[in-house]
């Protein structure tokens, strides 16, 4: 890989390395501006996808775009700039890698000449776009002397796009046909009218059009709030001002990436992670990698990983690339604002027809996320290694998305989707901090729900929300712990529950931190004589689980509680679960690895673990070589260190 070459001015000379050593005259030659004047249109640009993400968010009917923030809003350059992408928006970093690419396929292939003031494009083809059928995206130009000077672009998640299973979220779709509606380019308004044809596409073959209809209008809005920022921004301070500074925010992006990228060390960097497996078959899915750092460049080849799922467990090539660069961002470059710039130093190998590069149309794209997460999750593992105290422990590692649908007695139709599940939990200590115990994945950081919006849409009601004590990986700053979510349904239902990493402890730890807890989920039918009274708790004992039916998880065959010596449950082996009133789903995620040596955390913290709930006192003794006396439930303000019997244990295991 050839080092990354010199900048040179209009006049053909070569520029300083570094943009900061740059003299002003240099700075104002290349980019058309001022330093100053870069920076505010900078920071203007970023104010205008915040902008349009405020009102997004506060005004769409969807849940999942209300709640769950699932979307991305970006600015894309001009055409003749390749489309640079300078500004993108704080919300689901899943969507980021792929839209400078998309926008540009879908742009190019609509045709540039056709497009005109008042446009926006759809697309929702993984192949042409990146993600999956339901993350819609629309492109609306923004015209400066006749002719498009930017894009303000917005991909939401909609909360059906067809298919065989309602939502989406069922891992058992065995081709495109079966997976959902497909959208290549076309527009969605012209003219800011509604194009009726596009319009009776997608709900002649989509359910719930009541929330389909509205959030295409809000985004709309929100694309002609952005085009008019955008305008605003060209009108005030010149074309040419405007080109630079899209320039400059890539060229930083570039130069950043470029500078964390070098303080990896040199070398060849071997990744190997797999998903337990697919919706046809109890086999898992293994995820191979070659990363070759050299210099201020990084090359990932992905030859070796396994041929397409039969299912819909599959990534496309362009989520690839977000993985990687969510991967750099995470590990050495969190403090500067993402670009495509970012991918510069960057050199990516996907070869056609596997796990991570699915073909149509068998083995659609789906549960993407999930794939690219365990890429993530081994270019973490292996390059965390090399970096020392850098390194990050590892994630829950899987969603564990729940989807479900029924009716309600007088026949209405009812759906709650990824919100009731193992879709929130544990990330990863580092040397800074112990690990958030409630978010979701490092591919997909969205938002949580509030149980009262988990609750008002559909039949359901969530009878336990915690944490799971001594599920955090040990260490000197403790992994997040894993979360236990409780569901009491009050319809009959049909569930579709994908929960792709409970195999071994996918949340490692990193410098001498030890890994989490692998978690599972369950299903507990009403009338069952081991739980409590109909509408009460499931129990949190062993004992509660002898009668369940468990769907995902290395569990005992005997208890049917989690063992991480037992047996895997394969979730897909059925691919529907079908429950009557009353009965309980229960998620508990997986936990996040830990950062350093455990027998090295303060004390004091250890005992504020176990008056919290994290670490219970045989936990604290056994793992942190910590002795705390008292009771932890009914006196935890009571609770004290026992300084010498500490010293001693400490002391005889290091």
């Amino acid at each position: 890989m050839s080092a990354t070459a010199p900048r040179l001015d209009a006049a053909g000379e070569a520029l300083p390395a570094r943009l900061r050593d740059w003299t002003e005259a240099e700075f104002e030659r290349h980019y058309a501006c001022d330093r100053f004047t870069a920076m505010v249109l900078s920071n203007r640009l970023r104010y205008t996808v915040s902008h349009m993400s405020t009102g997004l968010m506060f005004s769409a009917f969807s849940p999942i775009i209300r709640d769950w923030y699932d979307f991305a809003i970006t600015i894309s350059g001009p055409p003749d700039m390749d489309y640079p992408m300078p500004a993108v928006s704080s919300s689901l970093v899943v969507f980021l890698g792929t839209m400078e690419d998309a926008v540009r396929n879908v742009v190019t292939e609509y045709g540039l000449e056709r497009l005109k003031p008042g446009d926006v494009l759809v697309c929702n083809d993984p192949c042409r776009g990146g993600n999956h059928v339901n993350d819609a995206l629309f492109i609306r130009p923004v015209f400066h002397a006749g002719r498009p000077i930017a894009f303000v672009n917005c991909r939401a998640h909609q909360l059906d796009m067809g298919g065989v299973t309602p939502g989406g979220f069922g891992a058992s779709k065995a081709n495109v046909y079966e997976n959902g509606l497909v959208i290549g380019p076309m527009l969605m308004f012209e003219h800011d009218k509604p194009v009726r044809s596009t319009f009776s596409l997608v709900f002649d073959n989509t359910r719930f059009a009541g929330f389909l209809l509205p959030d295409f209008m809000t985004m709309n809005e929100q694309l002609q709030l952005g085009e008019r920022l955008v305008a605003e921004s060209v009108e005030r301070y010149g074309e040419r001002a405007f080109r630079g500074a899209v320039r400059y925010c890539c060229d930083a992006s570039a130069e950043a990436m470029g500078d964390a990228i070098e303080r990896i060390p040199d070398g060849d960097y071997h990744i190997e992670e797999a998903l337990d497996a697919d919706g046809a078959a109890d086999e898992p899915l293994v995820v191979r990698a070659k990363l070759t750092k050299r210099g201020r460049r990084v090359e990932l080849d992905c030859s070796g990983s396994s041929v397409q799922a039969r299912t819909c467990v599959n990534a496309g090539a362009l989520d690839v690339k977000t993985a990687v660069g969510i991967a750099m961002k995470l590990l050495v470059d969190r403090h500067t604002p993402f670009t495509s710039g970012a991918y510069r130093p960057i050199d990516i190998v996907v070869p056609p027809g596997t796990v991570l590069s699915a073909l149509p149309p068998d083995g659609a794209i789906m549960f993407y996320w999930e794939v690219t997460q365990t890429l993530l999750s081994g270019i973490m593992r292996e390059v965390g290694k090399a970096i020392g105290a850098e390194a990050v422990g590892g994630d829950m590692a899987c969603t564990g998305i729940h989807n479900a649908h029924g009716l309600y007695p007088d026949g209405r139709p009812w759906q709650n989707i990824g919100i009731v599940g193992g879709e929130h939990g544990a990330w990863g200590a580092n040397r800074y901090h112990d690990g958030d115990s409630y978010t979701v994945t490092y591919m997909v950081n969205g938002l949580d729900p509030t149980t009262e919006a988990m609750e008002q849409d559909s039949p359901v009601l969530m009878m336990r929300k915690e944490y799971v004590t001594d599920s955090g990986g040990p260490g000197r700053n403790r992994g997040g712990a894993s979360v236990l979510k409780d569901a009491l349904w009050e319809c009959a239902g049909e569930h579709y529950s994908v929960s792709l990493r409970h195999k071994g402890e996918p949340g490692f730890g990193a410098m001498g931190g030890r890994s989490g807890m692998a978690g599972g989920c369950w299903l507990f039918e009403p009338g069952d004589p081991g739980l409590a009274a109909p509408g009460g708790l499931v129990p949190l004992e062993v004992s509660a689980y002898a009668r369940s039916t468990p769907i995902a998880g290395v569990i005992d065959p005997r208890t049917k509680a989690l063992d991480p010596k037992g047996e895997y449950a394969w979730f897909a082996r059925q691919p529907r679960w079908h429950t009557r009133p009353g009965a309980y789903s229960r998620y508990i995620t997986n936990g996040g690895g830990g950062w350093g040596d455990p027998l090295t955390r303060d004390p004091a913290r250890v005992l504020v673990d176990v008056q919290d709930g994290y670490v219970s006192l045989a936990g604290a003794a056994r793992d942190y070589g910590v002795v705390v006396t008292g009771d932890p439930d009914r006196d935890p303000e009571g609770l004290k260190i026992d300084e010498a019997a500490t010293a001693a244990l400490r002391g005889a295991r290091s």
